[in-house]
């Protein structure tokens, strides 16, 4: 009947623009071929084409991409970088102004910590060295500003025998393909991940087009293989020699049969042909592993219809790691898979993406750069204006030049006549004023979050602190997107520690380590320091709460406990006030970080002709006592 079918699916918001999608709803091959590449799934196309689109916002580049469609006049569009702005703003926000990584128990009051106490001590401490080597930080800006600009950012982790710590590496989520299947839940964590995307030709090099995929897969633990050559010479794994059996260990019915070979560690179950490994941080024993392939495709030798997880390994070309072990299904000797795909917001129910920061005010971009387009136009007319010379004694032929002290010599009637288009000029800005307030009113960012308030016209912090709401709720919901996520991250950092035997992390216990996020929103560092001594004077305020309370506002504090030891180092009235109370002076020690235990009882002088000068052995005085002469 000609019916029309409407498809509402995460990059919907998308469809208005002509450019984004053909006459059967699927992206423009003109403008996004990379997304129409026969090995990407139909379920991905729409996807990498919005990324594309969302980068080319970010860039200044949304005309140029327009163009394709609309021709070369779109081109002559302005684009001041407002979605720029929006990006690196909200990230901002999230982030706040430091980040920390915590683990509970860390932070301990007293001396003596208990054995979980030292043990989250030990571990904090050891994952904020790691960060540090690794420039955590940077990586986290750049994750972060993929997620807040894409809607969805990719860490990966992996053990660097050379540098002997887990390295952090940020991916595009347009190389990043999950493997869900139809029945899958979304949400949840998936079993196999490919990284995948397309290199060019090089001629110089003499290289061909070709497709390059890494691929994490959670299987069965399988017998040990090592690294060999195939008959068409190619690098791969092959299964180990089988050793004999051992008759004392063997069961009766499958002594004949020797075991496969086995990883250092690794038990099989001759009843089942199961293979189990106990891992350091599991109680129990576990039946699965993580395999690792790094296989290279060329783009001629495909043939059929597959996509980037039905690519024939037949005709595929392994990489080599460092220390000579193939790529092809290497045993990572790890029960998880070490990705972390980072969402901007909480994903819907079963979906694995999230939503970028701009998604939803893309029109209002469309609309500001034809407004400051318009503007840059009626900016030119006023600037220079148009005029009209009329008059009888007006040469048609002649060519007047407008210029500062220009005289138009008229003869009779003559006239000249200015067209102000300043007027418009003027409506034109306010309109762009008004379309930069709606979009920071949709995205949830208040005119202070973007840096554009005058601080004299905020009546009170108390109307600043309403009008940060809609951008707290934003925060919050944003941060609770990445908790988990974070979380899990430094979860794998502590376990490819234990995997890689570090010497340091012996004898360690994982801890559930979290990011904290600073504050974000202007803080009154006086009010807030007011706050804390009025209220530790009181009482009503403990001194742990006060310290920590002055380190969220920004004070430059480093660590809570050695700044409450100093604060009470010098507090020389309280300490005389809890001598008077207690009148235990080790009370006292403890409080002023001192040591005032009294020395032990001075010996009782003795002098000359007392009786504990008497030799005990003879009965006589010593020299100079009672029993020699005086």
């Amino acid at each position: 009947m000609g019916l029309r079918e409407v498809a509402i699916h995460a990059w919907g918001w998308l469809r208005y623009k002509p450019v984004y999608t053909d006459d059967l709803g699927m992206p423009n091959r003109r403008a996004f071929p990379e997304a129409a590449a026969m090995w990407v799934p139909e379920e991905d196309q729409k996807r990498l084409a919005a990324y594309k689109v969302l980068a080319a916002y970010d860039n200044n580049q949304a005309a140029e991409l327009a163009a394709i469609s609309a021709g070369p006049s779109a081109r002559d569009r302005r684009e001041f970088g407002d979605p720029s702005v929006f990006v690196d703003s909200t990230m901002a926000h999230v982030l706040g102004r430091e980040q920390t990584i915590t683990v509970p128990g860390a932070e301990h009051d007293g001396d003596t910590p208990t054995p979980d106490q030292a043990m989250a001590a030990r571990v904090q401490e050891l994952l904020r060295d790691w960060a540090e080597a690794e420039l955590f930080g940077m990586r986290l800006q750049q994750c972060e500003r993929k997620a807040v600009c894409l809607g969805d950012g990719v860490y990966r982790v992996a053990w660097d025998p050379g540098r002997t710590r887990p390295t952090l590496r940020v991916h595009d989520p347009g190389f990043y393909f999950p493997v869900i299947g139809e029945d899958d839940d979304g949400g949840e964590y998936p079993t196999r991940v490919h990284f995948a995307w397309e290199l060019p030709e090089n001629t110089q090099r003499g290289l061909k087009r070709r497709i390059r995929r890494i691929t994490y897969e959670l299987d069965w633990i399988r017998p040990a293989t090592g690294s060999g050559v195939d008959e068409d010479g190619r690098a791969v794994r092959a299964p180990l020699p089988t050793e004999p059996a051992d008759p004392a260990t063997a069961q009766a019915a499958e002594a004949d049969e020797p075991p496969p070979p086995l990883t250092p560690g690794d038990l099989y179950n001759p009843a089942t042909g199961a293979i189990t490994r106990q891992y350091a941080w599991n109680d129990e024993p576990s039946y699965v592993t993580c395999y690792l392939t790094d296989a290279t495709w060329l783009i001629e030798d495909i043939k059929g219809p597959v996509d980037v997880d039905s690519l024939p390994l037949s005709k595929a070309t392994f990489a080599t790691r460092g220390d000579g072990e193939v790529l092809d299904h290497l045993d990572l000797l790890i029960d998880f898979v070490p990705v972390v795909h980072l969402p901007n917001t909480v994903p819907p129910a079963e979906e694995h993406w999230g939503q970028s920061t701009l998604g939803k005010v893309l029109q209002v971009f469309d609309e500001l750069a034809g407004s400051d387009t318009d503007s840059s136009r009626a900016s030119a007319t006023t600037g220079a204006p148009i005029l009209g010379v009329s008059g009888k004694a007006v040469n048609v032929q002649q060519r007047y030049d407008v210029a500062p002290g220009k005289v138009f010599v008229l003869g009779e009637g003559g006239n000249i006549t200015t067209v102000d288009t300043s007027k418009n000029l003027a409506e034109l800005r306010d309109h762009v004023h008004d379309l930069q307030d709606r979009a920071a009113n949709t995205a949830r960012l208040p005119a202070v979050a973007l840096g554009t308030i005058n601080p004299s016209e905020v009546p009170s912090g108390y109307a600043l602190q309403i009008s940060l709401g809609p951008l707290d709720a934003l925060v919050a919901s944003m941060r609770l997107a990445r908790d988990h996520k974070y979380t899990l991250l430094l979860k794998m950092v502590q376990r490819l520690y234990l995997a890689g035997q570090h010497p340091d992390w012996a004898g360690v216990t994982p801890q559930p380590a979290r990011l904290v996020f600073g504050p974000y929103t202007p803080t009154d560092k006086q009010a807030v320091l007011d706050q804390v001594t009025n209220g530790v004077d009181k009482g009503v305020l403990s001194l742990e709460t006060g310290v920590k309370m002055l380190m969220e506002a920004g004070f430059p504090i480093d660590d809570a406990a050695e700044e409450i030891t100093r604060i009470q180092a010098r507090q020389f009235e309280k300490a005389r006030a809890l001598a008077d109370a207690t009148g235990d002076s080790g009370a006292v020690g403890d409080f002023l970080n001192l040591d005032l235990n009294p020395d032990p009882t001075p010996p009782t002088p003795t002098f000359p002709g007392t009786p504990s000068q008497t030799d005990p052995g003879t009965g006589e005085g010593a020299p100079g006592g009672s029993g020699g002469n005086t």
